[in-house]
């Protein structure tokens, strides 16, 4: 086996897809999914320990933790089949306690998974169209109970147990919503649905048997042991301003009474038809976590709403809202807090909580903290730092630092901490980021996007770009292993750059098709490229051209490395293969075993190799290679693998993928021991700032030092002032204190003599009560011992009817003894005597009558059962009433005691009520006053009115005068319109003028139509004549490309000629040699012939040269000339029409104006 071991150390990134997934291990620790692991991470100390998956995964689908937090479950996908792993937490590292793998049923995947309470049972579901759900005793592997929970291809979205219930059981998916209880080996329904279904996206079980659930349309539902108690919808408008915009808007459609509300709230067809006017959305509700108090969902985009329990415990309001924050180093930060929030958790304390997003992106808040902020929207927090959302395109690393710098199809850029594990920047931009490459030094970076490569500085708080060069969708960059160039790929040609001028030195050009990989060699001489093509091109820089080139147009290369000594190529493609290349050549084929390479490696010190894979595996191999299946494979993404590096001290391995997670590794020999280089040089903790940020913050300094004197100044002299103060008020107090002792004094006096005479009158009072109560007391105990004799009384009749009621019951026993005995002699004789009949008619008919005999001692057993049981009943049945008859007594004893209580608090209710009685009189007296002022409101109320009936009267009066002005206007109006007629009638002459000008300008456009078309006639004959250009262009190019070939057979032939110069000391092989070049280069008639060709064409390409020069001046003269008559004849029609208004036909402007 291979040497080379990979230990993982750290992921940066989420599964987002992966259903529940988040949750808490302990109060510190939390699990979640990464790549192809599930991560425990603790939130204080910050350290990772890894779950891997399973072997050949193809990715998680689910996960789901028991409630004594021991196992937790897995749903994969295992080689296209489904696959539930069961780890135990408990034990360090996790072990595997089951796996579940053969099904007795169609199953596709597992979607959603739940332990019981008591971590016993797994609850399964499966995916559409079986859409099963399966009941498991986990631990033998056995199936309890399947039910197909839809038959309509529909999605199960969510399942789960009753919190204190194995039996219970609750499943949520689009249209579906199914309380189910296990009972006999089956999953029965217990609930039936009403009104119309909708899209259940989560639920919880808030206690035993109520459970809130959420929809897609911001609903909100409680449930209890299935019919609806409560309901709400979650509106959110659309952000116009910094208020607050969620509403949230209650429904009371209670199936049981609740207190009536004063004002009716809106229904929910009301607020969706008036949502045109108030632009609302509908939230959807992905997540809902339970605690004590109540509940959270997720309310829409980046928002989180608590909901707490009212007094009347079916009811919940919302108490609080959480928002994910404004990111400010997003491209777009007014869109960058619109995360759905998928997965909810509280940790067992209730602190904290977390939440996933559909961004890949965790978060969390402190409970207290949401209980500080009043009013105000409480925000959530990173729970690490921001994560990549989507695949990882470039992955880079530097000598300087303990960097890592990724860019992703999410548009970022981000630079990580290797040694710290943490994220230094980050920045988010416009366009898509395919490639990165960091300079050895850890200052600079350059970036590919979609639309140019970017040069950028790497700041103490910002990523800023310098220099731009317009290569766009640049897929592949890297910097020299100096520093001094770096290199970038655009389309089909790898352009050089110098990092000191910034300009363009050299362009390689070569291959085909897309070029995928490029790396530099030791000492940056030489650069290596791989491309679809199927070519592995090897670049020496100073001429600017190939050295070595293998093309293998049968496979897509991925990936190339080289080795330490610059001598062997590595190269994986799409043929399942990893290469050797040598001197164009290929040295060894090693296979992949059925997996495509995407990535590769190779250690600074050329004793390591490894590689990714299109499954997410990373393999570990010992350099020189194997054939054999010889490496270490181990589980690390969920998708394949994009890019792969090791550090400079080859101490760490760095993977990145297509599922957005980046992988950190530790690298070891076989013993355990790290493979190390020597490194000469501590890493540089020097960072880059530019001169105006130095600048500001000087300033900034300055200010704030000058700012913190005059505060000190400011307080010293506030100090001095508040101690003159004080010492004077201390005086003040004193002589205040002194003279108030002297009055308390006497006070004190005064109240003791006061204290000694209410005592005497207390005890007086004390002595008189006690008599009383005394004679209270023997009065109760004397009506209490009176009831207590009939009770007695009662009891002994009771005791009397029981005796009789079993003597009675004895009787009937004794007589249904002897009527079963005189039934069994009579039976016995009646069948004893069919018995001799039939022995003597069949002997076939002895089996028929034994069976009726076994038949008949059964029904005897029947029937001595039966009356044995009501005996047993009759009996309990009394027994219960004596029980009753006992507990009744002694709680009539104890209602005396209550009744005394009662007599006492009575007396203390009549005192208040007659209190309350003296207060009502008083608020009468109040409320005849407010009568008195009313009803002289009321007489001003009718004055008023007859005010306003004279002012309607004024009105109409002017009405009238008003219609009388119309009717007068009216008539102007008739005459007017005659006028308007006598003036169109002046008009009509002008008009006619206005048609023969009209007529002129018609002829004149048709004269510009005519010179319209000698133009375009003219154009016509441009382009034959550019056409012929064109002819002769490509005639050139194929005579300079039989040029080409000829100076290539002439090199062919000096390199021949040059071989055949290592022969000149041996005649015969020599002679042979240069035979073989004259049958191999020389045909004599053939010579000839290019010979002659050659002058022929020299002379016709002369000739033709001159006659088209010729045509091209007689054209262009052509051309000028057609040009000034064009000019002259468009000037002279632009004149026409400029003389035409002075013509003495027409009317001056004067006349012109007196019509109108």
């Amino acid at each position: 086996m291979s040497t080379v071991v990979a230990q993982s150390l750290h992921v940066f990134g989420l599964q987002s897809h992966v259903a529940n997934n988040i949750f808490f291990f302990d109060e510190q620790i939390i699990i979640f999914p990464s790549g192809n692991h599930c991560v425990k991470y603790n939130m204080d100390q910050k350290w990772q320990k890894f779950i891997p998956g399973s072997d050949k995964s193809q990715g998680m689908l689910a996960l789901s933790i028991s409630p004594n937090r021991r196992y937790l479950a897995i749903s994969e996908t295992v080689q296209e089949k489904p696959v539930i792993t069961i780890y135990e937490l408990s034990s360090i590292p996790c072990r595997k306690r089951k796996i579940l793998s053969n099904f007795d049923f169609p199953v596709q995947r597992f979607t959603s998974m739940a332990f019981s309470p008591d971590s016993k049972y797994l609850l399964t579901q499966t995916s559409p169209p079986e859409s099963n759900l399966v009941y498991w005793l986990w631990e033998k592997q056995k199936v309890m109970a399947i039910i197909r929970t839809d038959s309509q291809n529909n999605t199960v979205y969510q399942v789960s147990f009753s919190p204190q219930d194995n039996t219970q059981v609750c499943v949520t998916g689009n249209g579906i919503f199914k309380l189910l209880r296990f009972a006999e080996g089956t999953l029965k329904q217990t609930n039936f649905q009403r009104g119309e279904p909708q899209n259940y996206l989560s639920h919880t079980w808030v206690s035993e048997d109520k459970i809130v659930v959420g929809t897609d349309t911001g609903r909100l539902f409680l449930f209890e042991s299935g019919d609806q108690r409560w309901e709400t919808s979650i509106m959110v408008k659309e952000p116009t301003s910094d208020l607050k915009n969620l509403e949230v808007i209650q429904e009371s459609e209670s199936l049981i009474e609740f207190p009536t509300i004063s004002s009716p709230l809106p229904s929910y067809e009301q607020i969706m038809t008036a949502s045109s006017h108030s632009q609302l959305t509908m939230p959807q509700v992905f997540a809902i976590a339970a605690y004590s108090k109540g509940f959270a969902c997720s309310a829409g985009p980046g928002r989180v709403l608590l909901f707490e329990r009212t007094e009347e415990k079916d009811f919940y309001h919302e108490s609080r809202e959480i928002r994910i924050p404004v990111d400010p180093q997003s491209n777009d930060p007014s869109q960058s807090d619109k995360q759905d929030i998928l997965c909810m958790c509280f940790s067992p304390s209730e602190e904290t909580l977390i939440a996933s997003t559909s961004k890949n992106q965790l978060y969390s808040i402190t409970m207290s903290l949401t209980e500080i902020s009043k009013g105000e929207p409480a925000h959530f927090e990173y729970l690490m730092y921001p994560l990549h959302s989507a695949s990882i395109t470039g992955l880079s690393t530097c000598i300087r630092k303990p960097l890592i710098a990724t860019c992703s199809l999410d548009r970022s850029i981000r630079i990580w901490n290797y040694e710290s594990n943490t994220l230094e920047l980050y920045k988010e931009y416009q366009e898509e980021a395919y490639t990165i490459s960091l300079h050895p030094s850890g200052h600079f970076i350059v970036a590919g996007f979609a639309d140019k490569l970017r040069l950028m500085n790497l700041l103490i708080d910002d990523i800023r770009s310098f220099k731009e060069y317009s290569v766009r969708g640049c897929r592949e960059c890297a910097f020299s292993n100096g520093g001094h160039l770096f290199a970038a790929v655009n389309g089909n040609v790898i352009q050089i750059f110098t990092t000191t001028s910034l300009e363009n030195i050299s362009n390689l050009k070569g291959h085909t098709g897309k070029i995928h990989s490029i790396v530099w060699n030791v000492d940056d001489s030489k650069l290596i490229s791989c491309g679809t093509d199927g070519a592995v091109y090897e670049w020496n820089l100073s001429t600017g051209k190939r050295e070595t080139e293998c093309v293998l147009k049968s496979c897509s290369y991925n990936c190339v490395s080289i080795s330490p000594d610059s001598k062997i190529i590595f190269a994986v493609g799409s043929d399942q293969t990893l290469k050797e290349i040598a001197d164009s050549s290929v040295l060894r084929e090693m296979s992949a075993f059925d997996v495509v390479y995407t990535a590769i490696v190779i250690s600074h010190s050329g004793r390591m190799m490894f590689v990714g894979t299109s499954v997410g595996t990373i393999r570990a191999m010992k350099y020189p290679l194997s054939l054999q299946k010889e490496f270490n494979e181990y589980q690390a993404h969920a998708g394949p693998v994009t890019k792969i590096l090791l550090t400079f001290d080859d101490q760490f391995l760095l993977t990145a993928a297509k599922d957005g997670c980046l992988f950190t590794w530790k690298v070891f020999d076989k013993d355990g021991r790290g493979i190390k280089r020597e490194r000469e040089v501590g890493f540089a903790e020097e960072v880059l700032v530019t001169k105006t940020d130095m600048e500001e913050k000087a300033q900034v300094m300055l200010e704030l030092k000058t700012r913190v004197e005059e505060l000190k100044m400011e307080n010293e002299y506030q100090l001095r002032l508040k101690d003159m103060n004080y010492s004077e008020k201390i005086k003040e107090l004193t002589d205040k204190f002194i003279q108030e002792m002297e009055s308390l004094k006497t006070k004190n006096q005064v109240l003791k003599t006061e204290k000694e005479k209410q005592d005497i009158f207390h005890h007086e009072r004390i002595d008189d009560l006690l008599d009383k109560q005394s004679r209270e007391l023997q009065d109760l105990e004397y009506c209490n011992n009176q009831k207590l004799l009939l009770e007695y009384e009662k009891y002994q009749e009771l005791q009397l009817k029981s005796q009789r009621m079993q003597e009675e019951y004895e009787k009937q026993l004794r007589d249904n003894d002897e009527t079963k005995s005189q039934a069994l002699e009579e039976l016995t004789e009646f069948y004893e005597a069919k018995l001799q009949e039939k022995t003597t008619l069949l002997e076939e008919a002895q089996e028929d009558v034994r069976q009726q005999l076994r038949e008949f001692e059964e029904t005897k057993k029947q029937i001595e059962e039966d009356e044995d049981r009501e005996i047993q009943d009759i009996k309990t049945k009394y027994e219960k009433k004596l029980r009753d008859e006992k507990e009744s007594n002694l709680r009539l004893k104890g209602e005396t005691g209550i009744m005394r209580k009662k007599f006492s608090s009575l007396q203390k209710e009549i005192e208040e009520r007659a209190n309350d009685i003296e207060i009502l009189k008083g608020e009468q007296v109040k409320l005849q006053g407010v009568i008195k002022s009313l009803e002289k409101d009321i007489l001003g109320l009718k004055r008023e009115i007859q005010e306003r009936d004279e002012t309607i009267q004024d009105k109409e009066k002017r009405i009238y005068d008003l219609k009388k002005k119309n009717q007068e206007l009216e008539k102007f109006k008739f005459v007017l319109d005659y006028k308007i007629k006598e003036l169109k009638k002046q008009i009509e002459p002008r008009e006619n003028e206005i048609k023969v000008m009209k007529e002129q300008i018609q002829e004149m456009e048709a004269e510009l139509e005519r010179f319209h078309k000698q133009n375009t006639q003219l154009e016509l004959n441009i382009t034959e004549l550019w056409q012929k250009l064109r002819a002769t262009d490509q005639e050139m190019r194929r005579e300079k490309q039989k040029e080409r070939d000829l100076e290539a057979l002439v090199k062919r032939f000096k390199t021949d000629l040059h071989n055949c110069v290592a022969y000149i000391q041996e005649p015969r092989q020599l002679k042979e040699k240069v035979r073989g070049l004259f049958e191999k280069y020389v045909q004599r008639a053939d010579m000839l012939e290019i010979a002659e060709m050659n002058t022929d064409l020299q002379q016709e390409y002369a000739r033709q040269r001159e006659h088209l020069e010729r045509n091209l001046a007689t054209l262009k003269k052509k051309v000028v000339k057609d040009s000034e008559l064009h000019r002259t004849d468009y000037v002279r029609i632009m004149q026409v029409p400029a003389r035409s208004p002075s013509a003495p036909s027409e009317p001056e402007p004067s006349q012109m104006r007196e019509p109108v």
